[in-house]
C-alpha cells in the first residue's frame, strides 16, 4: 500500500540521514557498543546536520518547523541499521517539548540555541528508586531559599536516558506536599544545570539492550537551582508531564514499528543467504510462512504509528490513542523480531548479528514511557470501563 505521510522533502531527508548513518555510525559502532557509550562529538555531528533544530523556532537557531515526521525518519533508519543515536532522542521528543511549552522568552534565549548547537545536550529526570511508574510517589524535594533567589534540591533519580552526557536536565521534584485530595499536587520542573555543586553522576547503567543509549542514576545534594531555571509554575509539575506523554508515547510506538520493519529485513537477508541441507533457509515452506505473516504484522503497524503520527502533527493525539499505539505497535515489534530471530537459528543469538542486538533493544518497548499494563489501563478508562 502506498504511504502518504511522507513528501519529497521528507525522503530527501531520509536519504541525507542514510548516508551520515553509512559513513560516520556503522563504522564505529562496534566499538561504541562495546564500551556502552556513543561518543559526544557524535551529537555535535548530529547538530551540525540540523537534527536539533528542526521543531526549534527560526530566531533561536532552528527550521521553525512544526512536526514529527523527521524523527520518524530518524527511528527509521537507524532501526534498517541496526545502530541507535544514543541520547538524542531524549533530547529532542522529551526536553524539547517542555521548553517550547514551558520556558518563558528569557528562558528560550539562554537553552535553545545551546540546544541546537548541541553545546548543551538535555535529559529528563523523573523516575526514582522505588517509585518506578507513581511518579506522584517521588521524594526529591526543591525548597525555596529564605532570600528567595534559588531552590535547593535533594534526591535521587534512576534510569535516566542521556544522563551521562547531559548538561541540562529536567529535574521533577516537591516543592510542596501532596494534600490529602490530590497526592499529585506540588511537583515542579527545573532545568538544572550538571555543573551546580551538589549535583553528580552515579552509575552508568548496566542494560540488557540498548547499549550505547547512556542510562545513568543522578543524586542532588543540596544543589542550588536558580529561581531563573524553574519552567513553568511551582506545584504544576505533574500536569505538565501528562501534556507531554502523548508523543512520548507515539516515539515508543513509532520506534518499535521502525524496529520490526527492520528485522523482517534482516531475516529476509539472511535466510536468503543461509543455506540448510543444500537449500537455502528462504527455500521451505516455514520460512515464507513466517515471514509473510510478520511481514502482515509490520503493515498493520505501520498503519496505526503512521495515523498516530498525523494526529500527533495535528495536536489531536489524545492519551488513549497514543497508549493504544505504544501498546499494539510494541506488541507487533515483541512477536516480529522473535520470529526473525528464530529464523536466523543459533546465529541470531550473536551479538554480531543486528538481530540479536535489536531483540534485546526492543524488549524495553513494553516497560518504558509506561508500561504495557498501565498503557490497557488508560485506554479501558477512555472506553468508560
Amino acid at each position: 500500500m502506498r504511504r502518504t505521510v511522507f513528501n519529497e522533502d521528507h525522503e530527501a531527508f531520509r536519504e541525507t540521514i542514510r548516508a551520515f548513518i553509512e559513513a560516520e555510525v556503522v563504522p564505529h559502532y562496534d566499538e561504541w557498543f562495546q564500551q556502552g557509550i556513543v561518543p559526544r562529538e557524535l551529537y555535535t555531528k548530529l547538530a551540525d546536520l540540523g537534527l536539533f533544530g528542526i521543531n526549534v523556532p527560526e530566531e533561536f537557531g532552528g527550521a521553525g518547523l512544526e512536526t514529527h515526521k523527521f524523527e520518524a525518519i530518524q527511528y527509521e533508519e537507524t532501526a534498517r541499521a541496526g545502530v541507535n543515536f544514543g541520547g538524542s532522542g531524549v533530547h529532542v521528543l522529551l526536553a524539547l517539548p517542555y521548553i517550547k511549552m514551558l520556558a518563558t522568552d528569557e528562558q528560550k534565549k539562554r537553552y535553545l540555541p545551546k540546544f541546537v548547537s548541541a553545546e548543551e545536550m538535555w535529559a529528563l529526570a523523573m523516575t526514582e528508586p522505588g517509585t518506578g511508574s507513581d511518579l506522584a510517589g517521588m521524594k526529591t524535594t526543591a525548597k525555596l531559599s529564605d532570600d528567595g533567589t534559588h531552590y535547593v534540591l535533594n534526591g535521587s533519580k534512576t534510569f535516566i536516558t542521556g544522563g551521562v552526557h547531559a548538561d541540562r536536565v529536567i529535574v521533577c521534584a516537591r516543592t510542596s506536599a501532596p494534600t490529602a485530595e490530590d497526592r499529585r499536587f506540588g511537583i515542579s520542573l527545573f532545568a538544572v544545570d550538571t555543573k551546580s555543586e551538589g549535583y553528580s553522576l552515579g552509575r552508568k547503567l548496566d542494560k540488557l539492550g540498548l547499549r550505547t543509549s547512556d542510562t545513568a542514576e543522578l543524586a542532588f545534594s543540596d544543589v542550588k537551582v536558580p529561581v531563573a531555571d524553574l519552567l513553568g509554575e511551582e506545584n504544576k509539575g505533574f500536569y505538565y508531564l501528562g501534556q507531554n506523554l502523548p508523543s512520548e508515547r507515539w516515539g515508543i510506538a513509532y520506534g518499535a514499528y521502525a524496529q520490526a520493519r527492520a528485522a523482517v529485513r534482516f531475516a529476509q537477508q539472511y535466510v536468503q543467504e543461509r543455506t540448510v541441507f543444500g537449500k537455502t533457509v528462504a527455500s521451505f515452506q516455514n520460512t515464507k510462512f513466517e515471514l509473510a505473516a510478520c511481514q502482515a504484522e509490520v503493515d498493520a503497524a505501520e498503519a496505526v504509528a503512521d495515523r498516530a503520527l498525523e494526529a500527533l502533527d495535528t495536536g489531536e493525539l489524545t492519551a488513549a490513542e497514543a497508549a493504544s499505539a505504544k501498546l499494539f505497535c510494541t506488541e507487533v515489534a515483541h512477536r516480529v523480531i522473535d520470529r526473525c530471530l528464530q529464523l536466523h537459528g543459533g546465529y541470531g543469538y550473536m551479538n554480531e548479528y543486528p538481530i540479536a542486538r535489536l531483540y534485546a533493544d526492543n524488549r524495553v518497548n513494553r516497560i518504558y514511557g509506561g508500561t504495557n499494563e498501565v498503557m490497557k489501563s488508560i485506554i479501558a478508562k477512555s472506553m468508560g470501563l
